[in-house]
């Protein structure tokens, strides 16, 4: 890139757009971030306006109703959120000639088959949240043809609520603590997302982009586990740290009901990113390593 490009940043408080917060402008992007209060995702016009006005070269939107259980329950609130602000989004940044990068989730899948996914495999989202999810890509995509969609999952990170600043507040809480062992997925980390996603953007943008770059790709780190299984590699590396760990009891998805159902299996297979940007992210153990590093050793 020669000089600085244009990005709008949606959303400022959620994990990723903190880490992208970071590291967009360190990487010679300048910022307009576009965040409640000053921009509601829900007043779609003020915020079309918002994007046009900031002439950005990529839109990144990080942005989403992510309360699963109270989705079930509050179903036009998500829609909002994940459905009719992507599109919108999207299209204000079309109509500014700009490519939008959005994240998705591995919940567009219902998770029965054995095998990881990819992107075009038949997606069946099995709640509201990952239906809401999915209409937001496919709005995207119809709004925009430079659209990137990264599907993701299980993020965590030093900043905000996650499974792993919950599970390293049960650990100075309780002296056990019980964690569902029989849902599979890809634990990923929002710095590694950030760093592969000012990637994406430095590509995606300008005259050098090509048809190939653009799509949905999965993006999630090497390796994967069950809840349980990461919920033992935090304590064990907590501890190996001077931190809190404690003993982690494996239990069934039956034994811990929630009001939405989860896919038991969401391995999110990432080759697609790999040939097409060259992208492959840290297996989800080193990750968690360098996070817990941010945490408890600084």
């Amino acid at each position: 890139m020669s000089g600085p490009v244009r990005a709008v940043l949606i959303g400022a408080k959620g994990q990723v757009a903190l880490s992208l917060a970071r590291t967009l402008p360190a990487a010679g992007f300048e910022v307009t971030t576009l965040a409640r209060p000053a921009h509601d995702l829900t007043r779609l016009d003020a915020l079309t306006a918002a994007i046009i006005a900031a002439r950005p070269a990529v839109v990144i939107n990080p942005a989403a109703y992510t309360a699963v259980d109270r989705a079930e329950d509050e179903p036009d609130a998500a829609y909002a959120i994940n459905r009719d602000a992507a599109g919108a989004i999207a299209a204000a940044a079309a109509k500014a000639e700009a490519a939008v990068i959005q994240f998705s989730t591995d919940y567009v899948f219902a998770g029965t088959q054995s095998t990881a996914y990819v992107e075009t495999d038949v997606t069946g989202p099995i709640g509201v949240y990952g239906a809401s999810k999915l209409a937001g890509e496919v709005a995207v995509a119809a709004a925009n043809p430079r659209h990137v969609i990264l599907r993701t999952a299980w993020v965590c990170s030093a900043d905000g609520a996650n499974f792993l600043k919950t599970m390293m507040r049960l650990a100075a809480e309780r002296p056990e603590v019980k964690v569902v062992d029989d849902q599979v997925g890809s634990p990923t980390f929002a710095a590694d997302l950030a760093a592969a996603t000012v990637r994406i953007a430095q590509a995606a943008v300008g005259a050098a982009a090509v048809a190939a770059q653009f799509g949905t790709f999965h993006l999630v780190s090497q390796g994967s586990t069950t809840w349980c299984g990461f919920a033992r590699a935090i304590m064990a590396a907590s501890k190996a740290r001077g931190g809190q760990g404690v003993p982690v009891h494996a239990i069934t998805t039956a034994e811990f009901p929630t009001k939405a159902r989860r896919p038991a299996y969401s391995k999110l297979d990432t080759g697609k990113i790999k040939r097409v940007y060259g992208i492959e992210l840290p297996h989800w153990q080193a990750a968690l390593e360098t996070c817990l590093d941010d945490i408890i050793v600084k």
